[in-house]
Formats: C-alpha cells, sequence, structure tokens
C-alpha cells in the first residue's frame, strides 16, 4: 500500500509544500486564539489556520453549507488528489474509501449555537448553523465536492488517535480489495468547547508547546486537516505516480486504563503490535513521530515505553506538535504526512521550543534545528484519552523490489 497524495490544512500553511518547508524550517504559528472569545482565560494562545481561502479548492458544495472542520477536510481531500496526480473522472469510476478521523467533529458550530440560545433563548438558534453540526459531514462533503458515487463514506472518532485509525482502515479495504482508492487522514477546528476542557485539566501552556522538555507545561490546541492518498503499488506503479512512501502496517489497542492518563504498557503493546503487523524489527525504525503533547504524563509515558521497547536501539523521537500544537483528530495525520515527506525529502523535523531535556524522557528529541537523514523507516505514534492507541509504520519506496509483507 503506497501513498501518493498528500492534502495538508494547517496551521503552517495549506498545501504539501508549505507543510513540508515549514518542518524543515522548524516553525510555529502561534498566536492568541481569535475562533472564539477567550474572555476570562488567563492564557489563550493557540495554533489557527490562518489565510485560509476554501473557495480555493471548494466549488461543488455550498461553502456557506459546511461548518469549519468540513470545510478543512474537504479542502484537503480536493489538495490530496490533486497532489496524486490521478484524473478526476477516473477517480469516480473507481471503488474508493473515505475515512475521517475527529475528535470534536463540528463543535466549533455547535459551540455557536449554544452561545444564540444563551443570549436569546432557543427560537434564536440558526437552522442553517444547525444543518452544519453533523460530525459525518467531514467525510460526506468529500464525496459530493469531488463527485465520487461508489465509495463508501465513514467518520472515525477515535479522538486524538483518529487519524492512524482511519489510515489502518484504509489500508485494510485497499489490501483485501474492497476498495481501489482510499481517502483517509483526520480534521477538526479549534473550538471553546475543547479549549477550556484541556484548560480545566491544567493542561493548556500558557506560551509554548515544549514536548519532553524538562520544563514543559501543557499542550496548544489546534486545528487543521491532513488527507493522504492510498493506493495498492501496483496501482500507482501502473499510473506512473509519484510515491511518498509505503504503508507497512499499523497497530491498534484500547487499554482502556483511566478516562485521560495514558498507560504505559498499552502504549508498548500498541507498538508491538504495529510492528508485528508490518514485519519490521523495532532496530529497523529510524524515527518515531512521537504522540508528545508537551503534558507531563504524556511525554514521560511515552519515552518509558518507547525506550522499553527499543531498548538500545531507540531511534530518535520527535513531536510535531511543538510546531502544529495539538489538532486534536487530525493530529496523527498530519504527522502521517510529515513523516512522509521527512522519507522523500531525507530530513527530520526537529522538535521545537525545546531548552533542556527531562530526565525522565531520554530521548534524543532532534532539538530546534531540523537534521539531514537517511531515513528508510518512520513509526509514527497516536494516543488519545481512554487508552485507544494507533500507530502506523510508513517505509521508503526505493522502486521495484521484492515485496514487502
Amino acid at each position: 500500500m503506497v501513498i501518493t497524495g498528500c492534502g495538508v490544512v494547517s496551521s503552517l500553511g495549506t498545501g504539501v509544500d508549505e507543510f513540508t518547508a515549514a518542518l524543515r524550517a522548524g516553525r510555529s504559528n502561534v498566536r492568541p486564539i481569535s475562533v472564539f472569545d477567550t474572555t476570562g482565560f488567563e492564557h489563550d494562545n493557540g495554533c489557527e489556520v490562518v489565510g485560509f481561502e476554501p473557495e480555493r479548492w471548494i466549488r461543488n458544495v455550498d461553502i456557506e453549507s459546511l461548518g469549519r472542520a468540513s470545510r478543512f477536510s474537504t479542502a484537503a481531500a480536493r489538495l490530496a488528489v490533486a497532489d496524486s496526480g490521478i484524473d478526476l473522472d477516473v477517480l469516480r469510476e473507481a471503488r474508493c474509501l473515505l475515512s475521517v478521523g475527529t475528535t470534536d467533529g463540528e463543535s466549533h458550530e455547535l459551540d455557536s449555537m449554544v452561545s444564540l440560545e444563551i443570549a436569546a433563548g432557543p427560537e434564536a438558534m440558526s437552522p442553517r448553523l444547525a444543518r452544519r453540526t453533523s460530525a459525518g459531514r467531514l467525510a460526506t462533503s468529500i464525496a459530493h465536492e469531488l463527485q465520487l458515487s461508489d465509495v463508501e463514506v465513514g467518520s472515525i472518532a477515535t479522538a486524538c488517535s483518529a487519524g492512524n485509525y482511519a489510515i489502518g482502515h484504509s489500508f485494510d479495504a485497499i489490501r483485501l480489495g474492497e476498495a481501489d482508492f482510499a481517502l483517509c487522514g483526520g480534521a477538526d477546528a479549534v473550538c471553546r468547547k475543547t479549549f477550556t476542557s484541556f484548560y480545566r485539566l491544567r493542561s493548556i501552556a500558557p506560551d509554548y508547546c515544549r514536548p519532553f522538555d524538562k520544563n514543559r507545561l501543557g499542550i496548544l490546541t489546534g486545528e487543521g486537516a491532513g488527507i493522504l492518498m492510498l493506493e495498492s503499488l501496483e496501482s500507482a506503479t501502473a499510473r506512473g505516480a509519484r510515491i511518498y512512501g509505503e504503508v507497512l502496517g499499523y497497530g491498534l489497542s484500547c487499554d482502556a486504563h483511566h478516562p485521560v492518563a495514558p498507560h504505559r504498557g498499552g502504549i508498548a503493546r500498541c507498538m508491538e503490535l504495529a510492528l508485528e503487523n508490518a514485519g519490521v524489527k523495532p532496530a529497523e525504525v529510524d524515527l518515531i513521530s512521537a504522540h508528545g503533547t508537551g503534558t507531563h504524563a504524556n511525554d514521560k509515558t511515552e519515552a518509558a515505553a518507547i525506550r522499553e521497547l527499543f531498548g538500545e536501539d531507540t531511534p530518535r523521537v520527535v513531536s510535531m506538535k511543538s510546531m502544529l500544537g495539538h489538532s486534536m483528530g487530525a493530529a496523527s495525520a498530519l504527522a502521517a504526512i510529515g513523516c512522509s515527506v521527512a522519507i522523500t525529502e531525507g530530513f527530520i523535523p526537529p522538535t521545537i521550543n525545546h531548552v533542556e531535556t527531562d530526565p525522565e524522557c531520554a530521548v534524543d528529541c532532534v532539538p530546534n534545528v531540523a537534521v539531514e537523514a537517511d531515513l528508510r523507516i518512520v513509526q509514527n505514534n497516536g494516543w488519545a484519552f481512554g487508552g485507544n492507541n494507533s500507530v502506523v509504520l510508513i517505509g521508503r519506496y526505493d522502486g521495484p523490489r521484492e515485496a514487502v509483507a
């Protein structure tokens, strides 16, 4: 299974080229949140998508009928198709899967509905706004925009690990002959509900996200969409497509240890399952894209699980959330795209805002500056509340050779 297209809408830019350049440069666009009123909060930094013009990519669906997250997912899908080089008429004749993961769905619109109700009663609630609130539209709007008919459409609600879940779902569908192409990933929009939830958990950083740093103080909420085009290697080579990498395998687990606290054993087990599914030994992994939220519990637990499994073969472990913020359901999908371009462009994105590594983490997180690297296999981690864990392994494609198991 190979990745032939990447569509990105993020706080670092729109399109895979802008995204790649920002990752290599170690950029971040942290700023005070403007999407909702942050009056009353002591700090309000976040990683919003700015300068986004949905009309550039959304042509067949009424943009005003779409919520903020659906606009992101639909534009990202259009970008992924264009990036893949496939003719839309060919895609419309094929069997397709659309699988989009999310944490909040259209909670930004739901926030607005509640605000109207509180301010002026139920009669003030907008029917037009109500029609935007369905989380299912993150995927169905893609089908409408691309005018796909022979298509299975699904939303995956495993929160912050959902992007990897969607990639795994698509991997199986193509491998089992149930789909010819898959557009998969995740999308979410900044919303008051999620910001407030993390704020009350005392998990929002006052300024920057500092994964694995001794003085890390939490996450920054982010938003966006990452959509990948997947197809079989035979399909990609037959049409001469550019290949970002191979999806070698994936692992899922739900340890259900605690509503919010990560569990080292559950995380380790998920990584083991992914390596086994991909036929990859720990020593063969060149880089781990960590979940790396910047909270004390996540980073310490994840680093311990990685060191336990990989031992002396522990590779570099980076967190793209230091640049992107935590884009919730889009997080592992955007990271998977980051892993793919890191393989093709030969570099490791840095973990920025880093001053001193926490001794309890003890990983090489590539502080602050990207490094050139020859990457063959990269592991992408995604964890979520409730112990919903997911890992995807992506490998470099070097041309015709023995099939990867």
